[in-house]
């Protein structure tokens, strides 16, 4: 985490680079200039992502081309050694941490191996992806595990088998091995210590009323993991919930113009959306304070205003009995409490007072 600042923020460029390095640089220099902490693409190989006959999402076929088939639309956006470097030194330039969503273990490899990665993002559609899971792993970084079109019984499964990555030297893991390696102590600590687990819900853009942010309490309850969002509804008011309810990392997609054609364009933000939504996250953060229950340095002025002390309601002689006649409370709070009237009533005055007179 960067500084004093609790939300580790990702802005999701993805594919949103079109292909274009000129494009992809100027998407880097908008993450650094809305002050996010880095910026993450995609590495993929796309012979080794998808059949040539599997068909597109209806969110893909309504923003590019219908005729273009998926794999078609992936070699498009595939980035070559050389782009990633590019985007790489970039990052670099604009003092931003480079990221990007491995497909495959050997794109995961080239991530570690060529820019070592701080961080290894697992997208939604990997949490089933076992083989690809260990390999991760086995590649000893902290990972971002998406868990869009998860049950929580699939993400303890995808957990098990990063556990088993960290813990363990097989390759070839029984159902009862990646069970133990979950149970175990050091299971555990490995994925306390490399997890950061997301809710996410896989639709561009997500409906407000799908966000259901309350998964992420439940995920933080079941497996005591730092618990974050990778957000897909129009705007910033969910990022920004997201971070008064807990959670420590967002992700957001974001795009120089949603006009633009391409599969993630039309559910990303802007620029100046995406700078409105760090700010809107670091003012989240300063709101949540503390835990106690104490004035706040700018309360401190405002309590002789706007409190109350005894005050007499009438003329009052010395020696004569204090009363719920004579005695009331008004402002300003610098006298005597109020809390201590009742100790006051059927006391004698020690000396007389006028009419609103604090009444010590």
């Amino acid at each position: 985490m960067a500084g004093n600042k609790s939300t580790y923020i990702v802005a999701e460029a993805g594919v949103n680079h079109n292909g274009s390095m000129e494009l992809a640089r100027r998407l880097v220099e908008v993450a650094a200039e809305a002050g996010v902490d880095s910026v993450k693409f995609q590495t993929f190989r796309s012979g080794e992502l998808t059949a040539e006959d599997a068909p597109k999402a209806d969110y893909q076929t309504e923003t590019t081309d219908a005729d273009e088939s998926q794999a078609e639309m992936l070699r498009r956006l595939e980035l070559s050694p050389e782009q990633h470097n590019t985007i790489a030194e970039h990052c670099a330039d604009q003092d931003l941490q480079f990221l990007s969503t491995p497909f495959d273990a050997q794109s995961a490899k080239f991530l570690v191996d060529e820019f070592n990665v701080p961080r290894i993002k697992i997208g939604s559609g990997e949490l089933t992806n076992g083989p690809l899971l260990l390999r991760i792993a086995r590649l000893g970084r902290p990972v971002i595990l998406s868990t869009g079109m998860g049950t929580l019984g699939e993400v303890e499964q995808a957990l098990s088998v990063l556990a088993y990555g960290y813990v363990s030297d097989g390759d070839r893991p029984t159902s009862e091995q990646l069970d133990r390696a979950f149970a175990s102590t050091d299971g555990q600590n490995a994925l306390d210590q490399n997890v950061t687990v997301l809710h996410c819900v896989t639709e561009y853009p997500a409906p407000v009323e799908a966000a259901n942010l309350r998964v992420m309490d439940t995920l933080r309850e079941a497996f005591r993991l730092p618990v974050g969002l990778s957000d897909h509804t129009e705007g910033i008011t969910i990022p920004v919930a997201a971070v008064a309810r807990g959670a420590t990392l967002i992700e957001k997609h974001f795009t120089l113009d949603r006009s633009l054609p391409g599969p993630d364009h039309e559910a990303s933000l802007e620029p100046d959306e995406l700078y409105e939504m760090v700010q809107g996250i670091r003012n989240a953060e300063a709101a949540l304070g503390t835990a106690r229950k104490v004035p706040t340095d700018p309360e401190w002025k405002n309590r002789p205003v706007a409190r109350k002390s005894l005050v007499a309601t009438q003329t009052i002689e010395e020696g004569e009995k204090l009363t719920s006649e004579n005695l009331g409370v008004k402002r300003p709070g610098d006298g005597t409490p109020p809390m201590r009237y009742w100790e006051y009533l059927g006391t004698i005055a020690s000396r007389s007072y006028k009419p609103n007179e604090q009444v010590q």
